[in-house]
């Protein structure tokens, strides 16, 4: 493990402009608000909240994909929003991206190893003997057959066609693998056995992940530092254990309170939040958060909250700076 950093972003934000039809006036949503973070080889970066937070949004941004409407991200030491041509191109094959659908994620017409070989074919020179040999390797190491070589994507189940989604990304030697959900549409039995492939994986080639959930009982098993976000904003980010042990912001203890435990006996506050998400087209003033959150006053209605360091991680949240928050654990 190199524990060098690969990727570092710096207050990206990603706005889109809707509406603007005859009889409605147009209307900015900020999908993601202000996110900084860094991505180091061999560690995993968790992004978790609810549908509709950001966190595919920011998937796409890291992936190249989109270009961020401010802010800085850097990719092994290169602006990637001012990148263009080649040296664009040849940063997009060092981020790589494994989708939640394994069913829509492969061409149902290309055969295991055309799919496998296809990024070698557009991005290498190398022979077609070269691209076999280093896609049955790759198949191997995901535990797939050479039999499989030659089979379609409909002859295999959710968990073998997520092994190949992930030997695809993995083809080009990336830095920097981006997971969107890559387990939640596997049965529960076999999302152990592709979470532990990908550990493996990461180990083995010393991979940066940004792995996007919202599903806590996996991120706690996969990731080392974690990013909260609610409505496109970050609202805690630090440590896993820290996060998991001692959650401050009130949404976060939320969302642990509702996350099942293996330990019964353990103490833990049960927290339900009231009201629906609110709409991004028409978000809450100040803290985004405050609708919902049981400890909100004038000032969190009217001030941003600012990301600020607290215990060990770095919350947006009045409540915490001022000390408002109870002592009682969500863990």
């Amino acid at each position: 493990m190199s524990g060098r950093q690969v990727l570092s972003a710096t207050d990206l934000k990603r706005y889109y402009e809707v509406g603007g039809g005859l009889f409605s006036r147009t209307a900015t949503v900020k999908a993601v608000d202000g996110a900084s973070f860094t991505l180091t080889a061999g560690k995993t970066l968790a992004v978790v909240g609810e549908s509709g937070c950001g966190k595919s949004t920011l998937a796409r941004m890291v992936t190249l994909i989109e270009r961020p409407t401010s802010g800085s991200l850097v990719l092994n030491g290169v602006d990637v929003t001012a990148a263009k041509g080649e040296t664009q191109r040849k940063l997009r094959q060092s981020v790589q991206i494994v989708f939640q659908d394994p069913y829509g994620s492969l061409n149902p017409r290309q055969k295991v190893g055309t799919i496998l070989e296809e990024p070698l074919s557009i991005n290498r020179k190398r022979s077609a003997a070269e691209r076999r040999a280093a896609a049955e390797a790759m198949m191997a190491r995901v535990g797939l057959r050479p039999e499989h070589y030659e089979r379609y994507p409909h002859m295999f189940s959710g968990g073998q066609r997520q092994r190949i989604a992930i030997a695809r990304a993995l083809m080009l030697n990336p830095d920097v693998v981006v997971l969107d959900e890559p387990v939640s549409a596997l049965d529960v039995s076999i999302q152990a056995q592709v979470l532990n492939l990908l550990a493996d994986l990461q180990q083995e080639f010393d991979l940066a992940y940004l792995f996007i959930s919202h599903d806590l009982s996996v991120v706690r098993h996969i990731a080392d530092e974690v990013i909260v976000m609610y409505l496109g904003h970050p609202v805690e980010q630090g440590p896993r254990d820290a996060i998991f042990a001692n959650p401050q912001h009130p949404y976060t203890q939320a969302l642990l309170s509702a996350t099942p435990k293996a330990d019964p006996t353990r103490r833990r506050l049960r927290i339900k939040l009231t009201g629906e998400l609110p709409s991004p087209l028409n978000p809450p003033s100040g803290c985004t958060f405050n609708p919902r959150c049981p400890y909100a006053n004038e000032r969190c209605r009217v001030e941003p909250p600012a990301m600020l360091p607290s215990q060990g991680s770095r919350v947006a949240c009045h409540a915490v700076e001022e000390g408002r928050m109870p002592r009682e654990s969500a863990a």
